[in-house]
């Protein structure tokens, strides 16, 4: 065996310690559409994706301590999972695929759909394939759902994870992308309300920065280690809605698909309304 293939056995085995029996259980029991090399149409591997397992129950059960409600409302087959972002960086969107891995009856893995620059940073398209996540096109996006898929859009985008701190808990504009792909597949839409990443990085961006990167935001802390890439131990609480199934369609003008993200935004909004009257402290 060579030296990497003696590595990479070791990593496995360490890893599948660490994720015990019921995490190496739920992860088999991930129903996907693998080849003969066990990687999906999109280069996810189970197996890769044990170490991101790994990182993700962490985060969940250690780190942030989660609180998760309503997580049986989430249908099962294709499924538009619509979350409130925040935080500067995307640890939210690892606890919602977290929650759907540890604390759904039937673990299922979370697509996200990543920002087009992503594929351009080291190692990221590798690593991010091999762990399902995907480059947010529509097409990419619709194959996905006819493929009876969990799909995770955050449609505020840049300006919601990268917002002030005085701004938290402000949703921004939502794109409408999302509820044509809905009409288009007849896919049913879960309302996510997520309470504690807001508080997680308190930053200010420096857009110069961000700009000459080709970033959307380059956040900065005022304390260190400056940049958020470790997070405060914030506590989270996720919400689930009731499943939304819009009618109509896809073609439709953008007035009348607002009316009907608007109903998608508000239902988030209120869920953050008692998740924020609900909780007793930031931390706890």
């Amino acid at each position: 065996m060579s030296e990497g293939g003696w590595l990479k056995s070791r990593l496995s085995a360490w890893v599948d310690r660490r994720l015990g029996d019921d995490g190496n259980a739920r992860m088999q029991a991930l129903t996907t559409r693998e080849n003969e090399f066990g990687f999906d149409a999109f280069g996810f591997n189970k197996e890769d994706a044990k170490v991101a397992a790994l990182f993700a129950r962490f985060l969940y059960r250690d780190y942030f301590r989660v609180e998760c409600h309503g997580i049986e409302k989430v249908p099962p087959g294709r499924v538009l999972l619509i979350s409130n972002h925040s935080g500067q960086l995307p640890f939210d969107g690892v606890v919602i695929g977290g929650a759907m891995l540890f604390e759904a009856t039937r673990p299922r893995i979370v697509r996200a759909m990543t920002e087009k620059f992503i594929p351009s940073l080291p190692f990221a398209s590798y690593l991010f394939n091999r762990w399902g996540q995907i480059t947010g096109t529509p097409e990419n996006c619709q194959r996905l759902l006819e493929s009876d898929e969990a799909i995770l859009v955050f449609p505020e985008g840049a300006k919601g994870i990268s917002k002030p701190y005085s701004k938290r808990y402000q949703l921004q504009d939502f794109g409408l992308g999302f509820m044509r792909l809905a009409l288009k597949t007849g896919t049913p839409i879960v309302p996510i309300a997520v309470v504690g990443a807001e508080e997680q990085a308190p930053a200010f961006n420096l857009r110069p920065l961000a700009k000459l990167l080709g970033t959307p935001a380059f956040p900065v802390m005022p304390f260190p280690p400056f940049f958020p890439i470790v997070p405060l131990p914030t506590k989270y609480r996720i919400y689930f809605g009731d499943p939304q199934l819009h009618e109509g369609d896809s073609d439709d003008d953008d007035e009348e698909l607002t009316i009907k993200v608007k109903a998608v935004k508000n239902s988030i909004a209120s869920m953050l309304h008692v998740g924020l009257q609900e909780r007793k402290h930031v931390f706890w």
